[in-house]
């Protein structure tokens, strides 16, 4: 597999960096829709702001561009500036263009995407304050958590207190935990473990991927169980390829940082059948399908699937020793490059339909889309996989 370097820099940083930084009002522009039309005055969400700073971040510690340094510094300090409740603790989900709250809620899965970016700003700079931030937002996600049952609650009010309406978004069940929000925090505490060997912070890590293996992940089916009420009860039967696929390697990652090899065996008997549970989802024309949802099929090929698919089994195939498992990376990395990538007009389509037309309704960048799934991909291969 070749390309990605060549993705990374000449398509996907490049149109975040021509077309969505916000000169007037700071950070980035809130949104350009499907048919590439910007709105100035589109809200600004904290997840995409959170995921800017850490993919510039990312960039610049790998492939050293001055260039990716000033986006990461300049989406770092307005998520400090703007979104960082001052008051409370905690980032607010979203703000209106000029930079004011307009919905202060504090969802636990912004709450790791802001320590996600914070350590990973940190680990490109060495800048000091970010490393206090993200150890701040360590400390409130785990003032999110169950101590009786384990896990971490969904969502709170902007003072921490518990609210109706738990959901992510709209696609979302209105429950107490989700396998989304745990794996959201799976990856930044991995992160800040590489920069923070804190004893809380291992013991909160081993508990976490200790729920994966004994909650999240159903022995009968090898899937991930998306939604569960505060008890554990698996509400629903729906099956997240992508997540399937992106837990097996964020998984992984998570034991090897932690360092308990008892762990790391577990975690790699069991990512094999989520693996193999993750392949139902391809399809004929080698992309992977969205979910299965009680025997009903979604085929939209999103970008985040395939994206998460490339590295997700590109780590299979390295665990295994198994070229199959390569060669599936391989085939969807084609795919992407012959369906996904906007090769006119620049970044990824959000989907391919079932029907095989590109998806223009949703976003090219916005709320939920942003360079981290596609960007993450290619810095992914080139810095552990060697392949430019």
């Amino acid at each position: 597999m070749r390309g990605f370097k060549e993705e990374i820099e000449n398509n996907i940083l490049p149109y975040w960096m021509d077309k969505m930084v916000d000169s007037e009002n700071g950070g980035f522009f809130g949104r350009i829709d499907g048919n590439n039309v910007l709105h100035r005055y589109a809200n600004k969400g904290v997840v995409m702001h959170a995921r800017i700073l850490w993919t510039f971040s990312a960039a610049y510690r790998v492939l050293r561009r001055d260039a990716y340094r000033q986006i990461a510094e300049r989406a770092y300090c307005y998520l400090r500036d703007y979104f960082l409740d001052k008051q409370y603790g905690g980032v607010y989900w979203e703000l209106d263009f000029r930079g004011h709250p307009v919905n202060r809620k504090k969802q636990t899965y912004a709450q790791g995407f802001a320590l996600y970016a914070f350590s990973e700003y940190y680990r490109a700079t060495g800048y000091p304050e970010a490393l206090d931030y993200a150890k701040k937002q360590f400390y409130q996600i785990e003032r999110c958590k169950d101590d009786e049952l384990g896990g971490y609650r969904e969502a709170f009010t902007e003072d921490w207190q518990p609210i109706a309406d738990m959901r992510l978004s709209a696609k979302d069940e209105n429950e107490a935990k989700t396998m989304n929000t745990h794996l959201h925090i799976l990856e930044p505490y991995t992160n800040l473990l590489r920069v923070w060997m804190d004893e809380d912070l291992m013991k909160a890590q081993a508990d976490l991927i200790t729920l994966f293996l004994e909650r999240i992940y159903s022995e009968a089916t090898g899937h991930l169980q998306l939604f569960f009420d505060e008890t554990w009860q698996v509400k629903g039967e729906a099956q997240s390829f992508g997540h399937d696929i992106e837990a097996v390697w964020l998984l992984l990652e998570a034991a090897k940082v932690l360092g308990d090899p008892d762990l790391l065996e577990k975690v790699k008997a069991v990512v094999i059948h989520i693996g193999r549970a993750a392949v139902e989802g391809i399809l004929p024309d080698n992309s992977l399908a969205y979910e299965r949802n009680n025997g009903h099929w979604d085929r939209e090929r999103h970008w985040w699937v395939q994206a998460e698919a490339v590295v997700g089994f590109s780590y299979l195939g390295r665990l295994l020793d198994d070229l199959s498992y390569t060669e599936k990376a391989k085939n969807i990395w084609s795919y992407i490059k012959s369906n996904l990538i906007d090769k006119e007009r620049g970044e990824w389509y959000w989907s391919r339909l079932e029907n095989a037309k590109v998806n223009d309704k949703e976003d090219k960048a916005g709320f939920w889309k942003c360079p981290y799934h596609n960007g993450r991909m290619c810095l992914e291969m080139i810095e552990n996989f060697r392949m430019i």
